[in-house]
Formats: C-alpha cells, structure tokens, sequence
C-alpha cells in the first residue's frame, strides 16, 4: 500500500508539472531558457589585462579601455563591477548634451545675488547617495568635441556642476577606434592625457571557457603592507632617475592627432605612472601588467625606456659581485645578464686592480656555467685587454678560451657566407 500511495504521488507531481508547461506563456518558457543560459561561474585565472584594469582602478586613476566592437568591454566592466560588490552607473557620452556633464543652470529666487547653480544630472546624484560605484562611460571615442570638453572636469576632478563624486567612486571609459567607431572622433588631448590607456584584445581559450559558463574572476590586487614604503621609494627612484636622465621625456606631445588621442608624457602623465608603479610594486604585480599600465600612460617609446631603466634598478651592483664573485646571482634574462657582465668589466676598468681584475674572470667563469657561452665573449676580450705586465693569468681564462674561440670561429664563418651570397 505504500508502494501505491508513492507511485500515486509522483504521477500527480508529473501532471501538475505538465499541467504548469501547458499553462506557461511562451514567453516564461524563454525567460526560463535565458536564466539558464546567464547561469555563469567564475573561476581564478590570470588575465594580464584584467589584472591591470584591477589595479588601475585600486590606484583610483581614470582608464579607457581601447577595442573593436564586440571585444568584451562591457562585458569585462560588468563583471569587475559585481566582483568587487560596486554598482555600475552606465552612461553613453556620445548621446549626451555637454550640460549633462557640466550641469543644467537652474535659475533660482535672486540669479543677482545668490548666482545660477549647475545642477547635476540623476546618475550623479545616485552615486552621491550611494557613496561609492563605478561609473562607465562608453562610446566615449563617438562623443563629439564639445562633449568631449565637458568631460575634462569629471575625469579630472570629480566634479558634475556643483556636485562633487565621493572618493569611493572610480571611473573607467571604453573607446573603439576611430576607424571602427559610428561617426568616431579622435579624443582631444587634454581628455586623452586624463586616463591609462588599455589595449583590449581577446584571449581564445578565455573566450571558449566563458561560453561554456566559466569566465575568469577579476579582483583587486593585494597590496602588502609591509612593502608600502620600499614600492613608493621604487616609483620615485624610477621616475625621477629616469626624468632626470631624459628631460625631453617630461612633457612630449605628439605632432599626429591620432597619438595625441592617446598615451603620452606629461607630468600629469608621470604622476600616474609613478602611482601605477608603487601599486605594482607593492602588489607584486608581473612585468607584463607592469608593462601594459606604464606604455599605457606614458605611451610605448617612453614607457619602455622606464621598464629598461627598472631592470636596472634591480641588476645586481659590480662591486658586490667583485666583492664574491663565486656566490654571485646572475639575472637569468640573457639581456639583463649582458649588461651586469659589461657593467662589472666597465668597474674594472675604472679601478685595475689584480685582485679585481681575477675576481671579474671568476664570474665570467660562473656565467659560462649558469648560462649561454656567447654573452662572456665581448666582456671576456674586453678583460683582457685591461691586463697589466706583471698580471699572472688566472688559470679561468683557459675555462673560458674554448668558448671565445669557438664564436669566434663561428663570426668567421657566417662572414664568410654572408660574403659569398653577396655575390
């Protein structure tokens, strides 16, 4: 009898089931198919672009992301905004009055004596109230010029007529080229020199895991405490050292509009990347993301002089290696180990000691060992020629002779080709 009363059960559940379907507008039947289909997860992954775009908006710095339509811009916004639990403000630029950023004059009781307020637009007064969001500005390359110039100030300073945006607000845009944009302009320069510009591309395998539900998770980075005071010192020391290296560098505005509605040097400019640095550092951020904030400031030429000069804030000093050669660490980067080897060479000959000048074949002999043979043999023949008369030559140099000989041997060889095909 119970077995009945079970099976009677489940034949009732099924007909109120079927009776519900039958019942059920096609259109809840859709909605229903369309909540599945949004029924996404999101998993840890790196993502060199997110993890900028994280960073960027940690360091409360203006970013536009740059990318043809269709790439995931809004996409990627959307989803940082639920990460990290701030509500998303939406605003098209390019449909939009300049008044809309800089507020709509309300005419008061006494215009004489008491002025005409700029009243700001409902999306600002709600971030007002709610004290914290990301606001979106998209389309931001499709807004004309006087929309543009209204915009200096909200990006800048925060501020939409007489209303200031609280701090806990952050401000991304997204721009498609001018080439791929409906009536595109070229942003200004005073609004371009404003915001960190993103490359936004589209990673495959990112792409084919999203749509089979699992996209990956952007976060803000975690910044150590303990190394907040050495990254600032890091920023400084890079930016200055390398401003003061390269005056030119400090402001430099691009003589092609097109790369005026970019990154560029400025002071402006540098003080962000100076702010970009310090929050890398202190994150403990790659290179590459390093590199994506930096050239997306200053732009490519001068930001890829800043990550030289960063690589060698951190190469080794020569007269610690001289000092214990056999314990020296050498960068595993065959450029970045090039230019320590020249380096310790350069001391050598800047001081010729004999002490010195064993002590720098000893760690020629410990590059041959830890690394590739051909980047000792310029600083090998450059060491010899600094030996004195009474100089003995250390047993190391026998070490080394087989490899000088040997590229040598193959310098000749590709000379010799390189002739014969010219004929």
């Amino acid at each position: 009898m119970p077995l009945c009363d079970e099976t009677q059960d489940t034949q009732d559940t099924q007909v109120t089931q079927d009776t519900r379907d039958t019942h059920a507008s096609p259109l809840d039947v859709a909605g229903e198919l369309l909540a599945l289909l949004r029924d996404t997860a999101t998993e840890p992954r790196p993502d060199d672009q997110l993890e900028a775009l994280a960073l960027a908006v940690s360091a409360d710095l203006p970013v536009l992301l740059w990318g043809e339509p269709g790439i995931g811009k809004t996409a990627a916004l959307t989803q940082l905004a639920e990460n990290l639990d701030l509500p998303l403000t939406t605003v098209i630029a390019s449909v939009h009055e300049p008044s809309d950023f800089s507020g709509l004059p309300v005419v008061g009781e006494d215009p004489a004596r008491h002025g005409v307020p700029m009243a700001p637009p409902d999306w600002a007064v709600r971030l007002v109230r709610a004290g914290r969001g990301l606001l979106f500005l998209d389309e931001l390359s499709t807004a004309p010029p006087a929309v543009q110039a209204a915009l200096l100030r909200l990006v800048l300073e925060r501020r939409i007529g007489t209303l200031q945006l609280p701090p806990g607000v952050r401000i991304v845009a997204a721009a498609n080229p001018r080439s791929s944009a409906a009536d595109g302009w070229e942003l200004s320069p005073p609004l371009a020199n404003r915001f960190v510009h993103l490359q936004w591309t589209h990673d495959h395998e990112v792409v084919v895991r999203g749509l089979g539900g699992t996209w990956p998770r952007a976060t803000l980075p975690r910044l150590d405490p303990r190394r907040l005071p050495q990254a600032v010192d890091h920023a400084r020391r890079a930016v200055c050292g390398l401003l003061a290296a390269r005056p030119a560098l400090v402001h430099r505005l691009p003589a092609d509009e097109a790369r005026r509605g970019g990154a560029w040097p400025s002071p402006r400019s540098w003080d962000a990347t100076l702010r970009l640095i310090a929050f890398a550092t202190a994150a403990g951020s790659s290179r590459d993301v390093l590199s994506l904030l930096v050239r997306g400031t200053v732009g490519d030429g001068p930001g890829l002089e800043l990550l030289a000069s960063l690589d060698r804030m951190d190469l080794p000093d020569p007269e610690d290696l001289l000092a214990d050669p056999a314990a020296a660490a050498l960068p595993e980067r065959g450029d970045l180990r090039q230019a320590v080897l020249d380096g310790v060479v350069a001391a050598v000959r800047a001081r010729p000691e004999k002490s010195r000048w064993d002590a720098a074949w000893t760690l020629l002999v410990r590059a041959l060992e830890t690394g590739a043979p051909d980047l000792v043999v310029v600083p090998a023949t450059t060491l010899a020629t600094l030996r004195r008369a009474d100089w003995d030559v250390p047993e190391a140099i026998e070490r080394l002779a087989g490899a000088v000989a040997l590229s040598r041997r193959a310098d000749r060889t590709a000379a010799r080709v390189a002739a014969k095909a010219g004929r």
